[in-house]
């Protein structure tokens, strides 16, 4: 199982760069960021969509944008995968985020997974002129035309959220035919539709969302349109970190487990950071 780390990179915890060092010289697979662009102050949207959740940690918004600070994590390493854990793709405009997304996978060599994700937080969504009922055919038609722009020289899309003519971008991604593109948050069977339809992959929050219920709802999504199942790899962001645990999740086909970082100071995240390169195969 490839194990790989994730944490909000901001300016209250430990720098991005010295994280990716540490992560690459122990040999950890991945390092992943997530993203907010901005949190509203009106915060009618509980954390996480959940009612009755606790407040929001100013870490929503102090966090840097992550393709940068991924960029710098893949100029200091040499075999550490860098990660979006999660982008919020329908706040973001798709040209330029295809762009994005090829460059990182251009300058880290093919050390790219575009982790995405729908968007809990309706007035985030809001600003950025979506509405949240509509967030996933808007998600949907972006990351089809993303591949577009990634695999045709001339790539053109015509949608109802997305639309642009005959149209050159360059780079293109190293990873053929485009980076991993690897779902968050739970799947029922809508969620399961478009994982089958459009992604590489799912990564649900351990502990969260049913795991075995989701695996089986992305089985039955991909047999319907006549995709194999195996294609679609299954990870898990916030994995326990114990490895009694992380054997179980394994024999459930589980490839990938990220663990979650403290939000704290330089000697908070390393001290954890010791404790997790001990799950590490050696």
């Amino acid at each position: 199982m490839k194990l790989g780390l994730t944490i909000f990179p901001s300016d209250s915890t430990i720098g991005a760069i010295e994280l990716g060092r540490e992560a690459d010289e122990r040999g950890f697979e991945s390092l992943w960021f997530p993203e907010h662009s901005h949190i509203p102050t009106s915060r009618a949207t509980p954390w996480g969509g959940r009612e009755g959740a606790p407040p929001l940690p100013d870490f929503y918004w102090r966090s840097h944008d992550q393709f940068v600070a991924l960029a710098a994590v893949a100029a200091v390493t040499t075999n550490l995968m860098v990660g979006t854990g999660i982008t919020l793709v329908a706040q973001r405009d798709p040209i330029w985020l295809a762009k994005e997304v090829a460059s990182l996978d251009s300058i880290s060599g093919g050390r790219f997974l575009f982790g995405i994700g729908y968007g809990w937080n309706k007035e985030e969504l809001a600003h950025h002129g979506v509405k949240y009922t509509e967030r996933r055919a808007v998600i949907r038609e972006r990351v089809l035309a993303m591949k577009e722009l990634w695999t045709q020289d001339e790539a053109s899309f015509s949608g109802e959220h997305v639309n642009f003519d005959a149209s050159w971008s360059w780079p293109k991604p190293v990873q053929k035919p485009h980076p991993p593109v690897i779902l968050g948050g739970s799947a029922g069977p809508r969620t399961a539709a478009d994982i089958a339809e459009y992604c590489d992959g799912w990564m649900p929050i351990g502990g969260r969302h049913g795991l075995e219920a989701g695996m089986a709802d992305v089985r039955k999504a991909c047999e319907a349109i006549g995709r194999d199942p195996e294609t679609v790899e299954i990870g898990v962001f916030g994995a326990p970190a114990d490895a009694g645990a992380l054997e179980e999740l394994e024999a459930k086909g589980v490839k990938r487990a990220v663990f979650s970082l403290p939000q704290g100071s330089r000697d908070e995240v390393l001290t954890k950071l010791d404790e997790l390169t001990l799950l590490l195969p050696h």
